[in-house]
């Protein structure tokens, strides 16, 4: 399938394109090379259920905290609920916490959910999480890094990974020490966004320096940030050297695009891109599964974002082309006031009549 030039590989051959075997954590074995990203606010349990019957290896909920837990709030249930796919890719939850009775249970409500595995996040860069010395900020301690993710691989049976980022800081660039404690403290499997808690989401991810923690443990690491399409995976897997690779951000709107890179990464071989009628089912489909998971109101304020993202994806709002029939559509659909009207401009937007109007 991939061809030698000049007697060297390809890159697509050095990352084993179609030839490597399929990653096992745990009982759960994995179809592909390819996971959803965990992304607060948006991989709800109906993205996550697109996005596995289009190809995703894995999927990732959206954090659950030891503070919901212990609150039982409504967030929390809705973050623990299952993407009700059958016969589905492997469902992992992710907890946060600050301490090891927190990670503790929060590890044993996922459990109970019905995790296939469990992340512990050790990566998130938002200001309320690290303000509570949880996510990237315990990566400024070790020890007590450490002593969570004992916590949680005693709490519970089911598998468990792992998700940093390079470091607090490029002063502090320390993935390859707390993956190994991580290993050393049964964890499964090592997820790595290669940025450091200090730039967010800035600049570019340093795909080459997650080679450090791959070199550093023998259990799967996975590469994360920046990953946009088939060329990037093949790109991050050969400067990291990863077992697999995660997608964030680049799936809002496109959630089959996680598949679509699993895909390439087994056979060597694109999937077209669906057509605007298949994208307009999968836009009503997201939307009446948050309706059905949250209430008629939340269920619609949540939608928005991923209403404009899938009309963003498929109109070229990010290249500045969306033209002026579908802005005005978009514009009322993320301000539409209820589902029906939600519905209909779906149809509209995506429809014959708006794409003669748009051409």
């Amino acid at each position: 399938m991939v061809a030698y030039t000049m007697g060297k590989m390809t890159t697509a051959e050095k990352v084993g394109v179609g030839a490597r075997p399929a990653l096992q954590i745990g009982a759960a074995r994995l179809s592909g090379r390819a996971l959803l990203a965990p992304m607060a606010g948006v991989t709800d349990p109906a993205m996550r259920r697109i996005a596995e019957r289009y190809g995703a290896s894995a999927t990732v909920s959206e954090m659950v905290t030891a503070a919901g837990v212990r609150r039982g709030d409504r967030e929390t249930a809705l973050r623990l609920a299952s993407s009700s796919n059958t016969n589905s890719a492997p469902r992992v939850i992710q907890i946060a916490a600050r301490d090891p009775a927190g990670i503790a249970a929060a590890a044993r409500h996922a459990e109970a959910a019905g995790a296939d595995w469990v992340d512990v996040n050790m990566g998130c860069p938002c200001k309320r999480v690290t303000g509570g010395l949880a996510g990237a900020a315990l990566m400024r301690d070790l020890d007590q890094a450490a002593s969570l993710i004992a916590a949680a691989r005693a709490a519970i049976g089911a598998p468990l990974s792992v998700k940093m980022r390079l470091g607090w800081d490029d002063a502090a660039r320390n993935a390859p020490q707390l993956a190994r404690r991580a290993e050393a403290e049964g964890a499964s499997l090592i997820t790595v966004h290669g940025r450091t808690r200090q730039q967010f989401y800035a600049g570019r991810a340093d795909w080459a320096a997650i080679a450090s923690v791959k070199q550093a443990v023998a259990i799967p690491v996975v590469a994360n940030g920046d990953c946009r399409g088939p060329e990037d995976a093949v790109r991050m897997l050969e400067l990291s050297g990863a077992d697999a690779v995660m997608i964030g951000r680049a799936a809002q709107g496109r959630p089959w695009l996680v598949g679509d890179i699993a895909h390439y990464l087994a056979t060597g071989r694109r999937r077209p891109p669906p057509p605007l009628a298949e994208r307009a089912a999968v836009a009503r489909e997201h939307l009446d599964g948050l309706l059905t998971q949250m209430g008629a109101e939340a269920g619609l304020r949540h939608a928005r974002k991923h209403l404009a993202a899938y009309v963003d994806e498929a109109f070229g709002a990010a290249s500045a082309k969306l033209s002026a029939p579908v802005a005005e559509l978009r514009r009322a659909l993320v301000t539409a006031d209820s589902a029906e009207e939600a519905f209909r401009l779906i149809d509209m937007i995506f429809g014959a009549e708006t794409q003669e109007a748009a051409a």
